[in-house]
């Protein structure tokens, strides 16, 4: 049997890097208005993938684009991030204290 992935670790590796860099509202305002073309925006990942894999080096750029296929995993992106970014705000608030 095949198994199925999740991307958790990879919403989690997105969110966390969104969040650090100060990025909460541009990505979740990019994401929510890309839900309907989803699939095609992973296509187009797809078609660039040789040219991106001859500049960088970047591991999950493969499971990335299959991920943004389905617009559930959209969601569960954006919730990550708003839980990490809910998570910053906390975290602030205690240090004030």
């Amino acid at each position: 049997m095949e198994k199925v992935d999740d991307y958790s670790d990879l919403i989690e590796k997105i969110a966390k890097k969104v969040v650090d860099w100060r990025l909460t509202a541009p990505a979740i305002v990019v994401l929510e208005s890309s839900k309907p073309i989803s699939f095609v925006a992973s296509q187009v990942l797809v078609f660039f993938d040789p040219i991106v894999k001859s500049f960088f080096n970047i591991r999950d750029y493969e499971r990335f684009y299959t991920m943004i296929e389905d617009r559930e995993n959209l969601e569960r992106l954006i919730v990550a991030i708003e839980e990490e970014e809910n998570r910053r705000q906390q975290k602030k608030k205690e240090e004030k204290k």
